[in-house]
Parts: structure tokens; sequence; C-alpha cells
């Protein structure tokens, strides 16, 4: 399998058509000593749209880099057909690689294909010896490729992004987010037969997301895709291939798209915890009946005083042996069901319903909210906060908290209202080791299972669903539907705002300069 540069967007392979495919079978892969990927099968053809899930270590980006052939697996096989372009979630800009030299590549095997069409044009024009059917094969190709609208794609994708058009700029000027919208811009103009896309809606504003989106939709050709952006994997995703643990460690894959994928998953969650539920309380039974049949060997079996000493003598081994047979019973109960991940668990709380908790009048701070803001709170009311970054909703829910006062207007709170905010930044309380924190996601779920346990009357979520499994989103939106507290969700998440279209919105306004 060939390998990439650094900076290059795509395997310049030949066309394969309806062959095109990308194959991983038995993909095992161990960094260290501990398991990332076990016995991973996956298929990418011509016309499948596959997203990736799991999450954060589970080995996502990994598998990705495997099925490219740029990390080698410890066990399996990987092969592929077809043209190939890659969009990693970085992107090096070492030595004097420009804009164009970028663009260039990408469109580079229609420029190819053109040329060839030419020469055998000329060819054919001069009636040279098998001149027609290196024309016909030359014609195919360009038609394949689409070679004649490629350099048009691609300017129209870096435009649509939002990205650097100038084709002299050096990477190395540009930032992290302009460098990977110029390389997305290229990798979607190029239009391979496979594209392979790692969180390809990082550093996009609203408008690219739509038309990342829109492109990924209407494309015909094989699709891998690993994002955290829900409703980008709702709206593009036909198959999920989901590596979060499972009850036989096995990664498993689901058709029907978004739906099928989390109603399947929602199934076989459900059956691993009922199986495990049965093993264990089959496991606490054989324990106990050892447990008793021990003590009827200490205590129970005594005969009562005066009994001949041949009748407790003849008593005896039938005791040893039922111990004997329960301690076998218990031994042979192998405990095989491995614990299901942990659910994220909402209290449905004590707050009563319509009861007046907070009220925040005409606030604003200066230099950090763009506009004054009433909101009112009683029990059971949800509120969405929305608007452009900068233009203070993680403000407002500092102001609410009465963490941050306002330089107009007033909070009050209405009695003895328990108030908890998540913010958006996860920092290590004093007393916890930052060492225990494996992941972003770990001390986020972390964070969220802390201020939940505290069963507020008012609950304010600040980006919650950051670095979250889709899996314990779910769990959260779920549970905060039944919550008896006032729930406040400031949110950029498209899909939590298409799952939470019931629930009333405030717009915060423009952003601050």
């Amino acid at each position: 399998m060939p390998r990439t540069s650094p900076h290059s967007p795509a395997h310049l392979t030949a066309p394969a058509g309806d062959r095109a495919h990308l194959r991983g079978r038995g993909i095992t892969h161990a960094p260290g000593s501990r398991p990332l990927l076990t016995d991973v099968d996956v298929t990418v053809s011509a016309t499948t749209k596959l997203a990736v899930v799991g999450e954060n270590g589970s080995g996502k980006t990994t598998l990705l880099r495997i099925l490219t052939g740029r990390l080698d697996p410890d066990a399996g096989s990987v092969e592929h057909a077809g043209t190939l372009a890659i969009a990693d979630q970085d992107l090096p800009a070492a030595g004097d690689t420009t804009v164009g030299d970028l663009t260039d590549e990408a469109i580079a095997p229609a420029v190819a294909a053109l040329a060839s069409l030419d020469e055998a044009a000329a060819a054919l024009a001069d009636a040279s010896a098998g001149s027609e059917d290196s024309y016909a094969r030359a014609l195919d190709l360009c038609i394949q490729l689409d070679a004649w609208d490629a350099q048009r794609r691609v300017d129209i994708a870096l435009d649509a992004l939002g990205a650097v058009t100038d084709r002299d700029r050096p990477l190395a000027h540009l930032s992290v987010g302009q460098r990977y919208r110029v390389r997305l811009a290229c990798v979607l103009g190029a239009q391979p037969e496979l594209l392979v896309l790692d969180e390809p809606t990082n550093h996009l504003d609203a408008a690219g997301l739509d038309f990342l989106t829109a492109t990924l939709a209407a494309r015909s050709g094989g699709l891998l895709l690993v994002s955290h952006d829900a409703a980008l994997l709702a709206d593009v995703a036909h198959e999920f291939l989901d590596l979060d643990p499972s009850a036989d460690g096995r990664p498993r894959l689901y058709g029907g798209g978004w739906d099928g994928w989390r109603t399947g998953r929602a199934r076989e969650r459900d059956a691993w915890q009922s199986a495990f539920d049965a093993q264990q309380a089959e496991h606490r039974r054989l324990q106990e009946a050892v447990d008793q049949a021990r003590s009827r060997l200490t205590t129970g079996w005594r005969p009562d005083k005066g009994t001949p000493r041949h009748q407790r003598q003849s008593r005896a081994p039938g005791v040893v042996q039922a111990l004997h047979r329960r301690e076998d019973e218990l031994h042979r109960h192998a405990l095989t069901v491995p614990p299901p991940p942990p659910r994220l668990t909402v209290p449905t709380g004590s707050t009563q319903p319509g009861a007046p908790l907070l009220t925040a009048a005409e606030v604003a701070v200066t230099g950090r909210s763009s506009h004054p803001v009433t909101v009112r709170l009683a029990g059971g009311d949800r509120l969405l906060v929305v608007g452009p970054n900068g233009a203070g909703k993680s403000t407002l829910l500092a102001v609410l908290d009465g963490d941050l006062g306002p330089d107009e207007g007033a909070v009050r709170t209405h009695g003895a209202v328990r108030v908890q905010r998540l913010s958006q930044e996860d920092v290590p309380e004093a007393d916890e080791d930052p060492r225990d924190h494996r992941s972003p996601g770990q001390l986020r779920r972390q964070r969220l299972a802390r201020v939940l346990r505290e069963e507020p009357d008012v609950l304010l979520l600040d980006e919650p669903t950051n670095h979250l499994s889709m899996a314990l989103v779910d769990d959260l939106l779920e549970g905060l539907e039944t919550s008896s507290a006032a729930v406040v969700i400031a949110t950029h998440d498209r899909q939590v705002l298409r799952r939470l279209s019931h629930w009333p919105r405030l717009e915060v306004g423009e952003a601050l300069a």
C-alpha cells in the first residue's frame, strides 16, 4: 500500500470505479502493553459512508492511520484500490510549502489526465497506430476524474470554507485553523473515490459546517469519517463502526444511519447490563449458599445436648459434603460478563414545579456581554442560551451562578435556592491529582457527575457535551428532560440544539469586538 507525505492530500493511484475500496481485516494494535484495537474488520466500498465512533482514546485516529498505510498494525491486513484522499486533524507547516503547492497536488491527477488527453488527441489527429484506443482510455480517465472542473471545485471549496486563497502564502505563515481549512478544501475539491476525514469540523464556522455537510451528503464516493460532531454524523453517515467497550470486547458495526446506531447500541447495552446483573446475582446466590453450608458445619448441624456420639459423627460427613458441593458450584460459576461502562445518571430532584427560584433583571458585564439580559427561572423551567462566540453566553451563566457580579442590573434568588454551574473549563480540584485524569473526556464526566450529585434547584451547564462520548450525551439529555430543577444550557452543539428544539431559547446578541 502506498504511503503519503506529511502534506499529501491524496494517494495518486489510478481510479478503480465500482471496485474502489479500503479494507482492513483482523486489525490489532497494542501500543506499549495496552490493547487499543482488537481484531477489527472494516470495509469502505465505493458507495460506503462509514463513521467511526467511540470515546476519546478508543483508537479512532489510530485505526484511520492504519487503514491509510501510515501506521503498521501489530496484526491484520490492509488493502485498498482507487484514488484516496486524507485530511488528518493536524497539518505540519514544515519547509516552504505554500497554499499553491497543496492545491496543485490536489488537482495533479486531473491535470495529468488532461495532458494525456491532449497528447492522445494529437496522436489521433496524426492517425498514429493505436491512437483511437489511447484516446478512448484518456477520455475515460478524464471523465472519471471530472478533470475539466477540478480547479473550479477546489476554488469553490476554498471560498466556502473561508480558507486562504492566495497561492503564494507559505503554510508556515498560516494559523492551525487556516492550514486545516486549505487542506480540507483540497481533498473535497479533488473528489477522490475514497475520502478519509479525521475531525473535519474543527476550525469551521457555521457556513463552513453547512458546506461540509452538504458536500459529504451529496458525495457519491466512499467516505470514512471520524467526528465528534453528532449533527454531521446524523446528516451524513449510513453506517457506524463503534469502538466503545462491548460485552465481548469486539467493535460493533451498525447500519440504518444515526437512528439505527443509537437504537442498536442501546439494545446491546441493555442486554449487556441484564446479562451482567443476572450473572452477578447468581454468583451472590452461590456465595450465600457456601456461607450457609459453612455456618451449618460450625454450628447449625450440631445436635441437642445428650445426643449419642455416633449420631453426631454420622451427621458430620453429610454437612461437610454439602459444603464441598456448594464450593464446587461457586468455583465453576465463572464471571465471564465484564461490567458495562457506567451510565450518567441525572437525579430527578425535589424542586417544586413552578416555584420561583432566580431572577436576573437586565444584567450585563462591561466588556463581556453585548446587551443587558433578563432571565426568570422557576422549578422545571428549561432554557437554551445561544449566540456567537464572544457574545456573553458563559458570562451570563457565571452571573446567574453568582460567581460574577453584573455591572448593570441585579440577580436575586427566591429563598434557599441551590445553584450549580458546570463551566467550559475542567480543572482538577485542589484535592485531586491531575495525573488521575487520563483524558479531557474523563475529567469532564467527573465534573458533570459531581454537579449533578448536588441535586441543585438551578442547573447551569456551559457547553456540557464538550469531550463527552455520544453515549454519555444521550444519558445527559434524556435525564435532563425529567429533572425537576430549572436547567439552563449554553451550547453551540448542533445536535443538542436539534434534540432540545422544544426548549425556549435566549439569543444573547452579537459577539464583542
